[in-house]
Formats: structure tokens, C-alpha cells, sequence
């Protein structure tokens, strides 16, 4: 079966994310001060050939844990779907 995965990966809370907070600080410059604290991270989608969804999540999450995201420094979440 072929499976739809979508990632989310972002900061730790607890870390700067200096690109979020120079996006937060432009925000007033462009009329829009109502919107704070942004923080910026990487979406990423991808198919997986797999027998079960099962199957499925643990590549993800494997791929997750050894090349999308920096453990250290990044969480990630992540749903996967049957297409």
C-alpha cells in the first residue's frame, strides 16, 4: 500500500528561534502588530511504500528520529494517510 506522511519539525520552545523573532519584530512594520512570538520551523510531506500503516509510522518516525530532525534542537509530529 502507498501512504501519505506530513511532518512538522520546530524549535524546542526553550530555544531562540532568531528567524521567528525577526519575522515577530517585522510584523508592526507591515501593519500587523496584533501577531507575536512566531516560530518558524519546516513542513515536509512524503509517500511511503508499506504493508500496513503500522509499517508506516515507524518508517517516519525512524526517518524523523535519523535525518529530519535534530533531536537536540528540533520536535517533530507527524500523521500518515492511505492514498
Amino acid at each position: 500500500m502507498k501512504f501519505k506522511a506530513e511532518i512538522d519539525v520546530m524549535p524546542h520552545a526553550a530555544l531562540l528561534d532568531p528567524q521567528g523573532k525577526a519575522v515577530t519584530g517585522s510584523m508592526s512594520n507591515i501593519g500587523l502588530p496584533q501577531i507575536q512570538n512566531v516560530r518558524i520551523g519546516k513542513h515536509i510531506s512524503l509517500e511511503i511504500d508499506a504493508a500496513s500503516e503500522e509499517e508506516a509510522k515507524t518508517s517516519v518516525d525512524e526517518a524523523c528520529k535519523k535525518l529530519l530532525a535534530n533531536l537536540i534542537m528540533e520536535s517533530y509530529t507527524f500523521s500518515v494517510k492511505a492514498i
